[in-house]
């Protein structure tokens, strides 16, 4: 049974992407035009390197939040309100292969995104990119930077009832971008806003990406003057959980509650039915 689950998951997975890769440049345009605009200030120097280095695995982050989250959010915000999450709950396990295929393609879009924008960094930088054992840290950083961002937009596209209430989300992401320290380092900062920014994953997928690219002589910049790996994996597990139990709880409360919705509708549309029935016999 759930061999089945997960293939037709799977198989509805790869049919979204398909479908999904036709518009792999509204996904790739703004990262490559920020990839731009950071070749013209690779002469600005920080503590570390180069702006236009040091911004560079915060685009990275910044994408991998912006289509892992909202990207998932979006789209279960708008296919619930075309009724696509109702007719998954008439069929067998629909849910459960909708989220699977759902998650699948989204991981799959951000991976892509990500390899288009390594492709056009090392176009633009040339030997930026680090080899290495400090590079193979993007295999765990990465998967790990999307579980734990994944689960809460799963959670916040079911708590969102309408999509222009997305804009608010939007704003929210700006603000929490902007202190996350991902596109600068934060060891300047005030210490409550170095400890407001580290609350956040944000910081530790930027931190983490930071560690795998970024040349050692970057570290000084860095909040104790380390890439602190160990720390970084340890945060990324903790959201990752708490977001996987939430998003659980939530969905299955806004089921219900869509459920009863349902329930709700189909009464009254049946009393409807027969006072008009009730009219035409009379």
């Amino acid at each position: 049974m759930l061999s089945s689950i997960v293939k037709l998951g799977v198989e509805r997975g790869r049919i979204e992407l398909k479908q999904s890769l036709s518009h792999i440049l509204n996904y790739t345009f703004f990262p490559t035009v920020a990839l731009v605009v950071m070749y013209f200030l690779k002469g600005v120097v920080v503590q570390g390197g180069s702006l236009g280095n040091y911004a560079l695995p915060g685009i990275i982050s910044m994408n991998l939040l912006f289509t892992g989250f909202m990207g998932l959010a979006t789209n279960l915000i708008s296919e619930r309100e075309e009724g696509t999450l109702m007719r998954a709950r008439t069929i067998p396990f629909g849910i459960h292969t909708y989220l699977i295929g759902k998650v699948l393609c989204q991981v799959a879009l951000t991976l892509v995104t990500i390899l288009v924008i390594m492709t056009v960094s090392t176009t633009l930088f040339g030997n930026f990119f680090l080899g290495g054992r400090r590079l193979l840290a993007l295999t765990w950083v990465l998967p790990l930077g999307l579980t734990s961002t994944l689960p809460w937009g799963a959670a916040f596209g079911s708590l969102i009832r309408h999509p222009r209430n997305l804009s608010f989300i939007s704003l929210g992401m700006m603000g929490l971008l902007s202190i996350s320290g991902i596109f600068y380092p934060v060891s300047g900062q005030a210490l409550w806003s170095q400890l407001l920014s580290q609350a956040s994953p944000v910081y530790w997928i930027g931190l983490g990406v930071r560690g795998a690219l970024m040349p050692e002589t970057a570290v000084v910049a860095e909040v104790g003057q380390s890439w602190r790996m160990f720390e970084t994996a340890l945060v990324l597990v903790v959201w990752s959980l708490l977001g996987i139990l939430a998003a659980i709880s939530i969905m299955r409360r806004t089921a219900r509650r869509e459920g009863r919705r349902g329930t709700i509708r189909h009464a009254w549309f049946r009393r409807r039915r027969h006072r008009y029935q009730g009219r035409h016999r009379a």
